[in-house]
């Protein structure tokens, strides 16, 4: 295991190559990102693939057979190798392949190329590249999970002192969160009524988590009223968005960009007729990028 250290002269980024999770993004001498608190949740922006969420009972059936997944698949759990390091420092990119162990999990060979790589003054750029190695096509999602503090560090504002601002007024319902982890579309709550902005509240995660279809200029900002600090996400490529935090009290909001999401409960339970599902073809690369900028 190794933590790489990225940095230009204003932003330090640290990855793990533990799950090539982003540890700690640092600017204006204030920590951004969540640090692991066990007493809540002990992971900071975990890699999501081959799928975001749940599947029915963490198994589905697939073209190459059975599927057994836990939440968010595979690339988590495993030691990702560095591969290459920018020379200036400003960039690093992992490399994780399929081995006997995840095609137990997911009976499909592929190669997973995580970049970070830190751009502009204090904007980090996470890209996913998918590679099918194999000889039949590939399904899978992609996602992100950056889990932000709330109050970003050296600023005292409470958690309802935040809002988040999409890129213009909008229609917003979300699917609730039910048992197992699955996606009610027959069951949904309006976040948004033709309005841009929206007050961070515990009550925003009543449902677990706030699921976003196709978010206009796939861009959304969480600023503080008071400071004016905050991050922006920018994920072009991404149909759905996730914003979560663990309930009663968790200092933190995941802003999380993905390409799929859980099973619906209106969907079976085949990994190739999920709702967003990349179907990769043999020797094909899938490239796909969200950024994250402080302020």
């Amino acid at each position: 295991m190794a933590i790489v250290t990225i940095k230009n002269d204003t932003c330090t980024a640290q990855v793990d190559s533990m799950g090539a999770q982003l540890l700690s993004m640092r600017f204006d001498d204030r920590e951004y990102l969540w640090q692991r608190d066990e007493r809540w949740w002990g992971r900071t922006s975990p890699i999501l693939f081959p799928i975001v969420g749940n599947i029915r009972g963490g198994e589905a059936m697939s073209e190459q057979g059975p599927c057994h997944m836990k939440q968010h698949g595979v690339a988590r759990n495993y030691e990702h190798r560095v591969v290459d390091v920018a020379a200036d420092g400003t960039s690093v990119t992992f490399e994780l392949c399929d081995s006997s162990e995840t095609r137990e999990q997911y009976p499909y060979a592929f190669r997973l190329n995580m970049t970070y790589a830190l751009v502009g003054e204090a904007t980090l750029a996470q890209t996913f590249s998918v590679t099918n190695t194999g000889s039949v096509t590939l399904p899978f999602s992609v996602g992100g999970h950056p889990a932000f503090n709330i109050p970003v560090n050296g600023t005292d504002e409470a958690f309802d002192e935040y809002d988040f601002t999409f890129a213009e007024p909008w229609h917003a319902e979300c699917p609730k969160i039910v048992e197992g982890g699955l996606a009610d579309p027959t069951d949904t709550f309006v976040v948004l009524d033709d309005g841009d902005t929206l007050p961070l509240t515990r009550s925003c995660f009543d449902y677990d988590t706030m699921v976003f279809s196709h978010v206009p200029g796939n861009t959304v900002s969480l600023t503080g009223r008071r400071s004016g600090h905050g991050v922006r996400v920018d994920f072009p490529g991404f149909d759905y968005l996730g914003v979560w935090s663990m309930a009663p009290d968790a200092p933190f909001v995941a802003i999380e960009p993905w390409t799929g999401h859980a099973t619906l409960t209106t969907e079976d339970d085949v990994l190739e007729h999920k709702e967003g599902i990349t179907l990769l073809a043999p020797g094909a690369t899938d490239k796909r990028a969200f950024a994250i900028t402080l302020y």
